[in-house]
């Protein structure tokens, strides 16, 4: 069995402080939503989908900005 590739996608290369916090949430928004088409899909792309989840919000988490 092959494991998907946890690293981020490419996007922004700009650090995670450097990007505008809107860019940001963007990236954390479009994760979550790929969460809402996962009941139809196989267990074994649920960990791919949340590694890619936990990737975006250690991302915002990173960015050291309070929320608005």
């Amino acid at each position: 069995m092959t494991y998907p590739d946890p690293s981020p996608r490419p996007g922004d290369p700009r650090p995670v402080a450097a990007r505008p916090i809107e860019a940001v949430r963007g990236e954390v928004d479009a994760a979550m939503a790929a969460l809402d088409g996962l009941a139809g899909t196989p267990a074994s792309e649920h960990v791919a989908a949340f590694e890619r989840v936990h990737a975006a919000l250690g991302a915002a988490l990173a960015a050291g900005r309070p929320q608005a």
